[in-house]
């Protein structure tokens, strides 16, 4: 995910706007209703995406004689769309949304709750994964979203390159990872691939590599402790990779639409974090024969108060827009994205994993790789705080680590007062209440 260009109405407070006029869409009853929908960048690219869920489309289509309205929204407008939408109502019915802006978006009220009611309608609570389901909403609240495609973090890693270099398993601590990576490093081939000009991106490493450091982002209260001192830490670690270790081209500064997995595909980068990767390398020629899949790395020792985590729980939801003209026909739709065979064909082409639990039975989702995924987010991720100023974290702290990503690709020392200086402002930004 990136969103370069949310700042400005993140920090507008645009989040606590109320949703406005309906939503489009055709009257009449569910056969012959025509649905919008906004979809998110999954696949290589926008086109990629329509090829994929159209003749899906098509098929609910005949089924129930519901249209459904495709665009596919990259992330770098999706949130800017949504918030623009909560208050224009020019929207769709139903959309995609990553899953860590459940409660943000939840806030502003624009999406239909999915209360006992509505999640019968699409099949029940129980059908849906546990972990998926704790990011689609704040505590305590009907959530906001129900999930649609299940992801988590792992360490991809060239098995040549690793061989060439002497080196017989993947890393499991971060110590590990850097003596690896200098290993790694030399010529044309860097140890590790860094997407660090994306703000969301850099975002999700912050909240891991803290939960490992010890650090909580909000307090019970709601309040932000982004320059605490287990969370400076946290983000310090994640800059020296390029900063001190040397292991990241300082080119990977500027980069913010999936470079990173280009670099790791092509040979220039030995290693790479990121979520479902597959299809992307595929599509780049990686045999998938080329590669392995570990779990992110931790700390050791573990500092105190540090917690046993190396993922977020990382996924997209599928939300409704409470104002649709045509709430039964979009509950169908989403009833159909979320059902068994949608699951299977939907996450074995993206290489993401199913939200619901009867669709593991596929021999898709039997292979080493994705038994990787499904132990992380059983056992090490953890959601992002599901709070309605998350995004803003996101948004603020995203980008004062693409800032400190520039300063060392420059040159200029990140040490950690100035690490803290840019945390503490990132903080003092945060709007209250969204």
């Amino acid at each position: 995910m990136n969103l370069r260009r949310v700042g400005l109405l993140l920090a507008a407070g645009l989040l606590l706007a109320p949703a406005a006029a309906a939503c489009g869409g055709a009257s009449g009853g569910d056969s012959g209703t025509t649905l919008t929908y906004w979809a998110s960048n999954q696949g290589t690219s926008l086109d990629h995406d329509k090829q994929v869920l159209q003749p899906e489309l098509d098929r609910f289509k005949q089924q129930t004689g519901i249209t459904v309205n495709l665009e596919v929204v990259g992330w770098s407008d999706l949130l800017n769309r949504i918030l623009a939408a909560t208050t224009s109502g020019k929207g769709p019915d139903v959309l995609n949304i990553g899953n860590t802006w459940s409660a943000s978006l939840q806030a502003t009220g624009a999406l239909l709750p999915f209360d006992e009611g509505n999640l019968g309608a699409v099949g029940g609570k129980d059908r849906f994964l546990t972990g998926s389901l704790s990011a689609t909403g704040a505590p305590g609240k009907p959530p906001a979203a129900v999930p649609l495609y299940s992801l988590a973090y792992g360490l991809y890693y060239n098995k040549k390159a690793f061989a060439a270099a002497g080196i017989a398993k993947p890393p499991t601590t971060w110590d590990e990872l850097v003596a690896d990576g200098r290993k790694l490093t030399h010529g044309d081939q860097w140890g590790l691939a860094l997407e660090a000009g994306s703000p969301v991106e850099n975002s999700h490493h912050a909240f891991t590599f803290g939960q490992q450091y010890g650090a909580e982002l909000f307090d019970p209260a709601g309040k932000p402790h982004f320059d605490s001192p287990a969370e400076v830490a946290a983000v310090k670690r994640y800059i020296d990779f390029m900063a001190v270790d040397k292991i990241a081209n300082p080119s990977n500064a500027e980069y913010a639409n999936n470079q990173s997995v280009t670099d790791f595909a092509s040979g220039k980068a030995a290693m790479l974090l990121w979520q479902a990767a597959e299809s992307s390398l595929k599509s780049h020629g990686m045999s998938p024969d080329d590669y392995g899949v570990a779990p992110v790395p931790f700390l050791d020792p573990t500092p105190p108060g540090g917690k046993r985590i190396n993922s977020m729980v990382a996924g997209i939801n599928m939300a409704v827009f409470a104002n649709t003209k045509h709430k039964d026909a979009a509950l169908k739709f989403v009833s159909f994205m979320t059902g068994d065979a949608e699951q299977v064909a939907l996450n074995k082409t993206y290489g993401s994993l199913p939200t619901v639990k009867s669709a593991y039975t596929d021999p898709a989702f039997q292979t080493d790789r994705v038994k990787v995924f499904q132990q992380v987010l059983s056992s090490t991720a953890a959601p992002l705080p599901m709070v309605p100023e998350e995004s803003q974290f996101e948004t603020l702290v995203g980008t004062a680590m693409k800032n400190l990503f520039a300063d060392a690709a420059s040159g200029k020392p990140v040490t950690e007062e100035y690490v803290r200086s840019k945390l503490t402002a990132a903080n003092q930004q945060v709007k209250a209440g969204g």
